[in-house]
């Protein structure tokens, strides 16, 4: 089975697909690979690779981007009177005993005097229990109370709006059972109208090797336009039980100077604009257009470019809005920073990296990741999934090679651990890559997955490094943070060259389209990955991608065997 396989339309229903491959994959253990892909409708497995490097050409019938959705749109525009909670989202916490809850309460102003809400003023409690509230009883059995904080966005120059928000809450639950239902209300209980309705949520399974999250959604660079709507809404038919988001959540940043537009390079369009405005109530609306699924469904997040959002006198200020609106487990995973983080779904341990905060190996998100790797018990905890924002592997021209640094710094360390997917966002494409070490074709190296194909403002991206005349130069793709560390292949058929001349060997299928992943682990060593395009949301038997990512814990034990380019290790496969 070759790449061209692997991207081939599978036949039946959105349903009865999923439903046949969850039964089938229930069965892998004791089933044969030949049965599994006769039976299992061709869909090929990453035993089957290295696959042949495929590209589905950009369908120009579609529209390569669409505006910004205003912020009266009734899905954006505020629905909840204060002291009422909005915006209501759940995180995962380290392990599935506990969880947070987090919520707005208060309205946000903007403008060029403000006085910011006080965040002592309200309480910030959760009211749950395994059971629904009923008329004849007093409310949910348990409480659990937070903290809470405002924040500002303030801006020294004239024509720049200043912003602080409404009173943002977090509280973490303890004490939870994993895989079991709760219902909940979030607010202030001594004031009239303070606590939310009724919502519930299933907590994520305890770490175990035949326990899964049921489907993790997997979407990046997601936006607030009419496209990400759809990618959205198809997502939600998908039925996640949790959401990794990879990065550049709504674009608020440059949505006021571009007219909601937006522009594919704000410096070249705006070079005398002395600072990257952000229009924080686009934040607002995100929340509210989010919080019909984020409040049943965890949703992890890790930053992107577009949410450094500098403000203050040169841009002194970074990352207020992300720091302040979303509850990670820093503190539980022990690093103490919402830039990365860990934590565990069930057999899965999921790792957050961030790429705008310092990655070298002196530094102390190297030293965290060392450690939390080496504390994975893969018994309890078979697959390791990382996520960061910026691709170390991507093929096409946007932002070729613009982590090369980071990929340098970082990419041995998750080798020698054998993580076994990466996924990422920050290209506006999907890529999904032939397992892959240092550039290197290598069985054991992780599957590598770019999803930024959300929607955003920015359009979807169609130019290849390897089109011609679409080779980026060396001076291109400036990263944001950090260094520059461009370079020539040194093997291979791109030896002596910073692009290939045709799609890399490591690179086995990418699309231009709109879309999301949906990751269905089963067992210890399968699970099924699926790109759905939105342009299939209402196809009945059409996907964009689909692989069954095959562990081989067995073959893949790893010993140092010197230094490579960079000082990066290599290693022998026993």
């Amino acid at each position: 089975v070759m790449g061209a396989m692997a991207t081939s339309t599978i036949a039946g229903t959105l349903h009865s697909r999923h439903l046949h491959c969850r039964t089938l994959l229930l069965l892998l253990p004791y089933l044969p690979i030949a049965f599994l892909l006769v039976d299992g409708g061709g869909i090929p497995t990453t035993l089957d690779g290295p696959f042949t490097p495929a590209t589905r050409a950009f369908d120009r019938s579609l529209r390569q981007g669409s505006e910004d959705v205003p912020l009266s749109d009734p899905r954006l525009a505020p629905r909840a009177r204060p002291p009422s909670p909005e915006q209501i989202a759940l995180a995962a916490s380290a392990d599935p005993s506990s969880l947070w809850v987090s919520w707005v309460t208060g309205r946000a102003q903007v403008g060029s005097h403000l006085t910011p809400l006080d965040p002592t003023a309200v309480r910030s409690e959760v009211w749950y229990g395994e059971r629904p509230a009923s008329a004849d009883t007093v409310g949910h059995p348990h409480v659990a109370r937070g903290s809470a904080e405002v924040y500002s966005q303030l801006y020294p120059y004239p024509g720049l709006l200043n912003y602080t928000s409404g009173v943002i809450h977090h509280v973490r639950l303890v004490g939870l059972r994993p895989s079991t239902r709760y219902y909940y209300r979030c607010g202030d209980s001594s004031l009239k109208g303070g606590l939310s309705d009724e919502r519930s949520f299933v907590t994520l399974p305890a770490p175990a090797p035949d326990a899964y999250p049921r489907r993790v959604a997997v979407v990046g660079d997601l936006g607030l336009t009419g496209n990400s709507t759809s990618t959205v809404d198809h997502l939600a038919r998908n039925d996640p039980s949790m959401i990794l988001m990879v990065g550049d959540m709504t674009y608020a940043n440059q949505y006021r100077t571009t007219g909601g537009r937006g522009v594919p390079c704000f410096s070249c369009s705006f070079p005398d604009a002395p600072i990257r405005e952000s229009y924080q109530p686009r934040w607002d609306g995100w929340g509210r257009f989010m919080e019909p699924l984020a409040s049943r469904v965890t949703m992890m997040v890790t930053e992107g470019n577009h949410e450094i959002e500098p403000q203050g006198h040169g841009g002194a200020v970074t990352f207020a809005s992300y720091l302040a609106r979303f509850a990670v487990p820093s503190e539980e995973s022990g690093s103490n920073t919402k830039f990365f983080y860990s934590f565990n779904a069930g057999g899965i341990h999921f790792i957050m990296l961030g790429a705008y905060v310092d990655y070298n190996r002196t530094g102390a998100q190297y030293s965290w990741l060392e450690k939390d790797l080496q504390k994975v018990d893969r018994r309890a905890t078979p697959w390791v999934v990382a996520s960061w924002h910026t691709p170390w592997y991507n093929s096409y021209s946007s932002h070729y090679q613009e982590f090369e640094c980071m990929r340098q710094e970082m990419e041995g360390l998750l080798y020698q651990h054998g993580v076994d997917i990466v996924f990422s966002g920050h290209v506006h494409a999907y890529e999904r890559m032939n397992r892959v070490f240092n550039y290197t074709l290598d069985p054991c190296g992780p599957v590598y997955i770019t999803i930024g194909d959300g929607g955003n403002i920015e359009e979807i991206d169609i130019d290849h490094a390897d089109d011609p005349g679409k080779c980026p130069s060396p001076g291109d793709n400036q990263p944001e943070f950090g260094g520059v560390c461009h370079l020539n292949f040194t093997s291979g058929p791109a030896k002596g060259k910073f692009c290939w001349e045709r799609q890399p060997e490591w690179s086995a299928f990418r699309e231009s389209s709109f879309g999301h992943g949906i990751l269905e682990v089963v067992n210890s060593t399968y699970a099924l990955w699926t790109w759905h395009r939105n342009q299939d949301a209402y196809g009945e038997h059409s996907v964009g991608d689909q692989i069954y990512i095959v562990r081989e814990p067995d073959k893949c034990l790893l010993q140092p065997r010197g230094q490579s380019h960079g000082g990066m290790p290599f290693f022998n496969i026993k």
